[in-house]
């Protein structure tokens, strides 16, 4: 079926308690009977799967595709260990649970033409480095030339999942940078301080 010059598709449906960006990679340790037979399904057709994000009232309504890049481990009872990383992007039309795990009928969207500014590229990778050198981690983001590199900031720290959810729905990546440097500001300060308050707590020897 096409609409506004996309297809929509059937896709089986993974919901779990994140947001998965496109580019970004998911481990997953499959385990349910249901799951381990949507996995199957996938990996003897060579097929992705939507990753949704799971909420107390259903799914999120925009998810994004993981293709299957490997599996690290198969265990006897049929658990396995998958490498994944995410696609495409898609926006749940209906839902479908005449399998034993939902599958929905997607519809796959692509970014506008608005592009961020060098200047705001630049100060996204500075806070990212910055946030990332508070807990000694190194920065490591895609060498080439990224139209999504407000994803790889974003998917790579543990962030709020509101935030998440709604980065992932953003159709600009300019609007997306603008959003990352705008938290990353907000959360830095905070961050500094927590770790200057723990710093001092162990050169004392006690936290009083």
């Amino acid at each position: 079926m096409l609409l506004g010059g996309l297809v929509s598709s059937l896709v089986p449906l993974f919901p779990l308690e994140i947001v998965l960006f496109p580019g970004v990679p998911l481990p997953l340790h499959v385990f349910e009977p249901r799951y381990k037979e949507m996995i199957g399904e996938c990996l003897a057709e060579e097929s992705q799967f939507g990753v949704v994000r799971a909420q107390e009232n259903g799914v999120a309504g925009i998810g994004c595709t993981a293709e299957i890049l490997a599996v690290t481990k198969k265990y006897d009872d049929g658990r396995m260990d998958i490498v994944t990383e995410g696609r495409k992007r898609f926006e749940v039309l209906e839902m479908n649970q005449e399998r034993d795990f939902l599958r929905a009928n997607v519809l796959f969207f692509e970014d506008d033409t608005e592009k961020p500014t060098p200047e705001e590229v630049a100060q996204a990778v500075k806070l990212h480095r910055d946030i990332l050198g508070l807990t000694g981690a190194q920065q490591d983001l895609p060498t080439t030339e990224d139209t999504r590199l407000s994803f790889h900031l974003a998917g790579s720290l543990p962030l709020d999942l509101d935030f998440k959810q709604n980065l992932l729905s953003m159709r600009s990546e300019a609007k997306r940078v603008q959003a990352v440097i705008t938290y990353f500001e907000a959360i830095l300060p905070k961050l500094r301080r927590a770790v200057h308050v723990r710093q001092k707590a162990g050169g004392n020897g006690h936290a009083g």
